[in-house]
């Protein structure tokens, strides 16, 4: 696998992880709890967007 799909599957594991943070953001019951989660989601957001957001090997449309 190319140094650019290897980057690219590392984008898509990030965006599913924000996405589960997110989610379990949605469940808590507790509100410090949720807002630790909706940050530590929007902070990984940012951070697949500082390496080049939709990045080789990506597909936005998926």
């Amino acid at each position: 696998m190319s140094v650019a799909g290897e980057g690219g599957d590392r984008a898509r594991q990030m965006r599913a992880k924000a996405q589960e943070l997110k989610d379990a953001a949605e469940r808590a019951t507790d509100p410090q709890e949720r807002q630790k989660l909706q940050e530590k989601a929007r902070r990984m957001e940012e951070q697949i967007k500082k390496a080049g957001g939709t990045g080789p090997g990506l597909d936005p449309m998926k």
